[in-house]
């Protein structure tokens, strides 16, 4: 096992850059996430990492070797892919030990490392059978025995569960959790599920247009988005940002649309100044008249069984800013006026210009 230093590393193409000087250091038995929206760069940061990809400036060190100019075989690193990447004529001991044959180990140590990794991922019944007669999960199961027979010091996963229906992906990811755990190796991982990400992640790196936009714990970076792109792309819902003015010597936020919030504490600063106040939709309650803080237009509802979401407008025209609430089953969501209320402890509030967290 190894450490991992990413340090200000960019990559162009051209004249057009794609990263934009990330650094993280990867301490040596982590497993980190990397979570984006599709496009944003991560698969080439990993590729990167894994000497596929030949980064532009910054520096790469596995352990405690720079590996900028090192070839692939030569990182001591193993790489699953999305799409497993298994060669169909061979069975799954086939693929499981060419990569170990082509390095010229034994075949008693072949035999011994495919052994312990089909042991682990459960595919001992599996060794003679070809891909081609293996269900999805055993085929993305026999790519990552073809990366533990390496025992190598890094374990690079490239979007490994997305070709897996929903009901799969929840078992692959208790799968990968037991094995990070028992084999301790230093993983980076990629995905656009943030499910995924917060369910493996001991941190993790969101990524915005080629930059970090935040590294942290997973429940750091939901409790606590430093910026409006993680408050908005973390969450299911997301968080609802709702515009609003700093009054009061800037202890006071007067929302849109009828909220008035007294903060924990002033912002002199920053009185008289719009802000964007962040809440989750699971920190809106539903209230009487009297007491609400603004009241919700609700205009579709998902039923959930034992919550519901429901989503609209404020405001009576149809211009309003949208929102969401998440309501216990024991609370009837219907369509037409919701009052809401929330507590001064769940909100958040960001600069609309910066879109940085401002700390309350």
């Amino acid at each position: 096992m190894a450490s991992v230093s990413i340090r200000e590393v960019r990559k162009s193409f051209g004249k057009t850059e794609v990263i934009h000087g990330i650094s993280i250091d990867i301490v040596d038995g982590e497993f980190v996430v990397m979570l984006v929206p599709s496009g944003c760069g991560k698969s080439t940061l990993l590729r990167m990492v894994a000497g596929l990809d030949p980064i532009s400036s910054g520096e790469i060190a596995i352990g405690d070797r720079v590996v900028n100019d090192l070839d692939p075989k030569d990182r001591d690193i193993a790489m699953v892919f999305q799409n497993y990447a298994l060669y169909p004529h061979m069975s799954v001991y086939g693929n499981m030990s060419y990569g170990l044959k082509r390095r010229g180990l034994s075949k008693t140590d072949i035999r011994r490392r495919v052994q312990r990794a089909a042991d682990v991922l459960e595919l001992a019944p599996l060794l003679d059978r070809r891909p081609g007669e293996l269900s999805g999960g055993q085929r993305q199961r026999v790519a990552m025995g073809r990366a533990i027979v390496r025992e190598p010091s890094v374990f690079l996963f490239d979007e490994p569960l997305s070709n897996l229906d929903a009901k799969l992906r929840v078992q692959m990811r208790a799968e990968l959790e037991a094995l990070h755990r028992q084999l301790g190796t230093t993983t980076l991982y990629v995905t656009h599920d943030q499910v995924e990400a917060m369910t493996l992640a001991q941190r993790m790196m969101v990524m915005n247009a080629g930059g970090a936009e935040q590294i942290g714990s997973p429940l750091d970076v939901y409790r606590k988005p430093t910026t409006t792109f993680t408050a908005g792309f973390i969450g299911s819902p997301p968080m609802n940002l709702i515009p609003g003015l700093l009054q009061d010597g800037g202890s006071l936020l007067a929302c849109e649309h009828g909220a008035a919030v007294r903060l924990p504490r002033a912002f002199p600063a920053l009185d008289g100044r719009p802000v964007l106040l962040g809440v989750r939709p699971e920190h809106l309650d539903p209230c009487d008249v009297e007491s609400a803080l603004f009241v919700l237009r609700v205009e579709f509802i998902e039923l959930l069984g034992s919550d519901s979401l429901v989503y609209g407008r404020l405001g009576d025209n149809a211009h309003g800013t949208r929102i969401a609430a998440k309501l216990h089953v024991s609370v009837e969501a219907r369509k037409g006026d919701l009052p809401l209320r929330f507590s001064a402890a769940n909100i958040h509030c960001f600069d609309p210009r910066s879109g940085d967290r401002i700390e309350t």
